[in-house]
């Protein structure tokens, strides 16, 4: 099967042009190719933008244990509305993910459920770091330095030691102080007010956990990603990198703040917690200077109903993996950001960042994830369109401009203007760990 598509304004590494791209099979085969080049579909994307499939670094799809919430079937359905090919997931499923046989269980479950492309991260707990060293098909490992349950909380200093030293895999993690949040959760254990979200989870409580593990992987020389920034003081200790360590933000994070805790009540309750304006400010300011490279959701649905349980007991997390790109293109419309940077933050950087092999990038010879979008194209974000499970969104109302309207996956289309192709499946990414990362020149 050969695609042709023509006259978008393509986004290639290097140059932003109107152009052609030949597609055969699963792979990008030619830009720019020759006028009598034939195909078996032709597609007019005249006024549209050509982008490469969006790669999710940090999903929490809910599969096995708690598909109430959200499952593969539904969430990569999901991602290919929102242009999102190919997605990474947590370990924090039931079971959790802390095994290599879990790991593959798991992998199984993927290629006979998911629309897009996929990858599953290993979980790290007190003592499976045989388990962590031995791990292959898997962009790296996770870390719950802080928020999680059972045997996914790592906060013991001899733990992690010994998880930095003895695996190489890249490492990632939740970042938020557990003392720090324990002391400031009994002193509000009284209140039921959400806002008070933010007066627990803090930003000394963020700081003491990333300046924690970016200091074990400076000792040990290990690769670390830190997973969603959420306060403008964290960005000051991502400036010394020394070649290791990325970073990340979520669209919550870049959006929300806590005055917004008393229009949207727990739709807004998340972990790390939503913070102050002026960090909202520092952490544009870090990922347009480059000091945050990668954009990414942390999709974590739950039931409106159980969002709707009176805090503390209403569980932290919000839908995005839909609207994620949309919010992205709607600053683009603003004037904000350019084309070419969300590209570098959703698509090239976390490919670079977890070594995956051919995506990111529209290039020859890269797989054939590609995404058309239409920058002039303005739609209602509403809860009662979201293909989520959950069926909410915490940006219901709000209209954005700039909206993907056809997504390939591995060169098959599989989304394309409010239908998706329900029978494709995607596949797994392969990772490449030799490449060094991010930082990497190779």
């Amino acid at each position: 099967m050969k695609t042709l598509i023509q006259n978008a304004v393509v986004v290639l590494p290097d140059q932003t042009c109107e152009t052609s791209v030949l597609v055969e099979g699963s792979k990008i085969v030619a830009i720019d190719p020759a006028v009598q080049t034939t195909a078996d579909e032709t597609v007019d994307a005249g006024g549209l933008h050509l982008l490469p499939g969006v790669i999710d670094d940090q999903v929490h799809f809910r599969e096995p244990g708690l598909t109430h919430k959200e499952d593969l079937a539904t969430a990569s359905a999901a991602c290919a509305k929102g242009g999102v090919t190919t997605f990474l997931e947590m370990p924090n499923t039931n079971p959790t993910t802390t095994t290599c046989q879990r790991l593959e269980e798991k992998l199984a479950l993927a290629a006979g459920k998911s629309i897009v492309n996929y990858g599953f991260y290993v979980g790290a707990t007190p003592d499976n770091v045989s388990e962590l060293a031995a791990a292959r098909r898997t962009p790296g490992i996770k870390i719950f330095i802080g928020s999680s349950t059972g045997n996914l909380l790592v906060e013991e200093q001899d733990a992690l030691e010994q998880i930095f030293a003895e695996t190489t895999l890249p490492i990632t993690a939740h970042c938020e102080d557990e003392a720090t949040v324990r002391r400031n959760a009994e002193f509000y254990k009284a209140s039921t007010d959400v806002a008070d979200h933010s007066r627990v989870r803090t930003v000394e409580a963020a700081m003491i956990a990333t300046g924690r593990a970016i200091d074990l992987a400076h000792r040990h020389a290990h690769r670390f990603h830190v997973l969603h920034v959420s306060t403008a003081a964290e960005t000051d200790l991502l400036r010394d990198h020394r070649g290791r360590i990325t970073a990340e933000v979520c669209p919550h994070h870049l959006f929300f703040n806590v005055d917004d805790y008393q229009r949207l009540g727990s739709r807004v309750q998340m972990n790390p917690s939503v913070k102050t304006a002026a960090d909202n400010a520092g952490l544009w300011k870090a990922l347009q200077e480059g000091v945050i490279q990668v954009v990414a959701t942390d999709h974590a649905p739950h039931t409106l109903e159980e969002k709707s349980q009176p805090y503390p007991k209403s569980p932290s997390g919000i839908p995005a993996v839909e609207n994620s790109l949309a919010l992205m293109l709607d600053q683009v419309h603003q004037g904000r950001v350019t084309i070419e940077q969300v590209v570098a933050w959703m698509c090239d950087a976390p490919a670079r960042v977890w070594d995956i092999v051919n995506k990111g990038r529209i290039e020859v010879g890269y797989d054939a994830d590609l995404i058309l979008v239409d920058l002039n194209h303005s739609e209602k974000v509403l809860d009662q369109t979201q293909w989520a499970k959950c069926g909410w969104t915490p940006w219901h109302g709000e209209t954005l401009t700039g909206w993907c309207v056809r997504t390939w996956v591995m060169g098959r289309t599989v989304f394309d203007h409010g239908e998706v192709d329900r029978a494709h499946r995607g596949e797994e990414a392969i990772f490449d760990h030799e490449r060094g990362g991010y930082w990497s020149t190779a």
